[in-house]
């Protein structure tokens, strides 16, 4: 757990650099001339994927390790087996996925850059992912599961299926039906790999730091399957008043508003669920996790609304996109991911923590996201209207500079906050994470996580 805590934050502030320098690059075009590795695209494809699998993936598999021992009362499969993961994920993934990616070795699909022979190696390494943290969870039986563990579940099969139909079917289909295939998958690296796993993390952490059950449990299933049963139909959104067969593109759209629904589902069961907590919770984990929470309702609400084609066809190719792609992965999942970072982290007897750090780190990054999706938000808005009124397209990338501006001031307290946050886990004195813990919420198992099991976790822990 330890080691892919470090390699998700250290591959974050990569991540983090690659973004700064591409938005730079829309102030000054001329600002790596004759650079071709830190061209703009080049570095915008290192960006997003070291995002999606860098940070979020060695974060989610941190979570997991310290997650699934307490919902099954069993350890992982194996830890030969998860230092193979840990070594496929990070050396034989992401540092040659990066450099194969900045040498112009790459296949031109959204959220799928990486070139194939890269992704042959993610498809074993989640393979790896579903017999290391599966087992445990089936020991005991359905009836034993708790709604983390479902999402764990639903999130490493649907990743594992969905994963090799985005980014390897696509070319071998072509045409209008391979990016079909592709636009799928641009939502279900969202909506089958990223969400499920934070919301995982949002329901183990939540009753973990309250010390109180779920509201529902029959709301929380209820949004379970209703992800898992619309998610997969969406995609097809991106690619409204396109050549894709209108019926597909109607599916896509219905779906997505019933999205938004199950959305208002699960929010309303987690706030619910929050009560008592205060508007700003004092636990920093547990805050992380709150206000990911939020995000997440605001840009699933946001995407329902701008799939409707009457919203998409002002919207689509503006910074309103960017800016609600930034505030589901840096604002929902990151904040997800984080929070679940730090409570695992605080309950490591031997890590450093750095209390005042890491609730640095929660204000800079929540001050850096609000700040950085209203700005590209109105950036889109205009942009969207000024094509509308058939002006030329130079008056549009003029109207937009102030607003590329902002987009990348608001990097300094996003870059700030990150780092804060890894410094905030690696000085410290060693155990200040279960003093932090102590003062609070107390470090003792919490039944309502997994009411059958908690002797057990405990015995486990």
């Amino acid at each position: 757990m330890h080691a892919h805590g470090i390699a998700a934050l250290v591959t974050l502030l990569i991540s983090v650099t690659f973004g700064i320098v591409a938005s730079l690059q829309f102030l000054y075009p001329d600002l790596v001339a004759g650079a071709s590795w830190l061209s703009w695209g080049r570095l915008r494809y290192a960006h997003t994927q070291g995002i999606m699998l860098g940070w979020l993936g060695n974060a989610f598999f941190a979570f997991l390790y310290h997650a699934v021992p307490v919902l099954s009362g069993r350890r992982v499969t194996s830890a030969r087996l998860g230092w193979w993961l840990f070594a496929l994920w990070n050396f034989a993934v992401m540092a040659p996925g990066w450099v194969l990616l900045l040498a112009g070795v790459s296949q031109p699909l959204e959220w799928a850059e990486f070139p194939p022979v890269i992704d042959a190696v993610v498809v074993a390494a989640l393979l790896m992912s579903v017999v290391q943290f599966l087992p445990p969870l089936f020991t005991r039986g359905l009836e034993y599961l708790y709604v983390s563990s479902w999402y764990i579940i639903g999130g490493l099969v649907f990743t594992l299926l969905a994963y090799p139909m985005g980014n390897i079917v696509p070319e071998f289909v072509a045409g209008a039906s391979g990016a079909a295939f592709s636009g799928l998958w641009i939502h279900d690296a969202v909506g089958l790999y990223v969400t499920p796993l934070a919301l995982a993390i949002v329901y183990f952490v939540i009753p973990a730091a309250t010390r109180r059950p779920i509201y529902s449990h029959f709301l929380s299933m209820l949004g379970f399957w209703l992800l898992f049963f619309l998610y997969p139909l969406n995609g097809t959104h991106h690619y409204v008043f396109s050549v894709i067969p209108m019926s597909a593109q109607i599916g896509a759209i219905t779906a997505s508003a019933l999205l938004g629904v199950d959305v208002i589902i699960v929010v309303t069961n987690l706030l619910l669920s929050l009560r008592g907590s205060g508007a700003v919770p004092r636990d920093v984990g547990l805050r992380f996790v709150a206000t990911g929470t939020v995000f997440y309702l605001i840009v699933s609400l946001q995407g329902s609304m701008q799939a409707q084609m009457a919203v998409n066809q002002t919207v689509h190719f503006t910074d309103w996109v960017v800016g609600h792609s930034h505030l589901a992965m840096l604002g929902f999942a990151s904040f997800a991911a984080a929070g679940g970072l730090v409570h695992a982290w605080q309950r490591i007897g031997w890590a450093r923590y750095n209390a005042r750090l890491v609730d640095h780190a929660f204000w800079l990054l929540a001050a850096g996201v609000v700040v950085m999706v209203v700005d590209l938000t109105l950036a889109g808005l205009v942009q969207g209207r000024l094509w509308q009124s058939g002006a030329p397209w130079i008056e549009s990338v003029q109207a937009s500079r102030p607003y590329w501006m902002v987009r990348t001031l608001a990097a300094v307290p996003l870059a700030g906050g990150f780092i804060a946050l890894l410094a905030g886990l690696t000085t410290g004195p060693r155990g200040g994470g279960l003093k932090a813990i102590e003062d609070s919420v107390g470090v003792e198992p919490v039944e309502e996580i997994a009411p059958r099991l908690a002797p057990m976790a405990g015995g486990a822990s």
